[in-house]
């Protein structure tokens, strides 16, 4: 079974070497609408695949990390990444170009690393990303699938290699939250009390 969760936010780049003359030379920005499904064969105690309000805790403090910043590949002129720098306090630096394909592969890659460390307390089941859908215009979006993630072709994706700014790090919940998922700590779901015996 499948569920949806639509997160949405606000971001600037540049996507270099495209063929778009606009996209590839000026900074611009997006409304983007990202779409998390995730797959289970089995669902918890409150018969759900995942509660969804288990993703308005990392997995949505770190999608939030891409609200209001600008994005920036790490292979890009450092004049440029130190402009970036310094001129937005919500920044991040990432290992692969910032377009709507890319974005898709990430935040698939974030929101599978923080389900695999995360201890589950409610009989959840075999709970995984099964795809992720970045809409970068009303008329365009991208998707990405486990054997994206896996492609290195397209890219090597890596916890060390995203870096988010010290500002967006200070607005999450937990600031500690990302060097935990990095070091592979575990997040605990909240303990449920059932109210019906299964």
């Amino acid at each position: 079974m499948l569920i949806r969760k639509l997160f949405k936010f606000e971001n600037a780049h540049i996507v270099r070497n495209c063929t778009s003359d606009r996209c590839k030379r000026s900074i611009h920005g997006h409304s983007y609408k990202v779409e998390l499904l995730l797959k289970a064969s089995k669902l918890d105690h409150g018969q759900m695949v995942y509660d969804f309000g288990l993703l308005k805790g990392v997995i949505k403090d770190l999608f939030d990390s891409f609200d209001h910043a600008i994005c920036f590949w790490q292979d890009d002129s450092a004049e440029y990444i130190q402009a970036c720098k310094t001129f937005s306090a919500r920044w991040v630096a990432l290992p692969v170009s910032p377009s709507a394909e890319q974005f898709s592969r990430i935040f698939f890659y974030l929101a599978q690393q923080v389900l695999q460390s995360t201890i589950t307390q409610n009989g959840e089941g075999d709970v995984e990303v099964y795809s992720v859908i970045v809409h970068e215009t009303d008329t365009g979006y991208a998707q990405s699938f486990q054997e994206d993630i896996e492609n290195v072709q397209m890219g090597i994706l890596d916890l060390d290699k995203i870096v988010f700014s010290e500002q967006v790090q200070a607005e999450w919940m937990d600031p500690q939250m990302y060097e935990n998922l990095k070091q592979g700590l575990k997040f605990q779901n909240p303990a449920v009390d059932l109210q019906v015996k299964i």
